[in-house]
């Protein structure tokens, strides 16, 4: 089993500049997110305190991202994430939502798989129709963007989406009471 290297500490300093201490060089939020696609990890401290601040500085990321566009985060999504602050499941959210976007990564892992034996021929000997495509531009609702067009996948998906669906009339419920 590999052993997993050491974040990269990065400081940022009252001037909101942030140093990334590994390769000795000042760096922008769009070079972390970089860093993060690129899959190496780090850590932000602040400079004087030596806070982590790590939480705070990913969620300026976020928002950066969300900025630019196209949109990844539905407007819905982000209103009902409000409503679970200081809501009684409050602490079962990071669980549920580590949970879906790891169903998600693998979904992700297993659709790219697909593609690129299907980019080369060799797709397991699928034909055409039972290859799983996805949709190669949003749709018009924010919910239904990258979901895979029935393919073997749709279903675990099609799971994942009535559970988030479960989870909203709960609170729902609860916020009633």
């Amino acid at each position: 089993m590999p052993v997993k290297a050491e974040p990269v500490a990065i400081k940022k300093y009252a001037n909101r500049r942030l140093y990334n201490t590994g390769r000795s060089a000042y760096v922008t939020l769009d070079d972390l997110a970089e860093m993060i696609r690129a899959g190496d990890d780090f850590v932000v401290r602040d400079a004087r305190s030596g806070e982590d601040i790590t939480r705070s500085v990913l969620t300026q990321i976020i928002v950066e991202q969300e900025g630019k566009g196209p949109h990844l985060l539905p407007t819905d999504f982000l209103r009902e994430l409000i409503r679970l602050y200081g809501d009684s499941l409050q602490a079962l959210v990071p669980t549920y939502l580590n949970r879906s976007l790891d169903a998600l990564k693998r979904e992700r892992s297993r659709v790219h798989g697909h593609a690129g034996a299907e980019a080369d021929g060799t797709a397991r000997g699928a034909t055409p129709s039972e290859r799983p495509t996805a949709r190669a531009a949003p749709a018009a609702h924010d919910d239904e963007a990258l979901v895979p067009a029935d393919g073997p996948g749709g279903s675990e998906l099609d799971r994942l989406k009535r559970q988030l669906d479960s989870m909203k009339a709960q609170l729902d419920k609860l916020s009633g009471l």
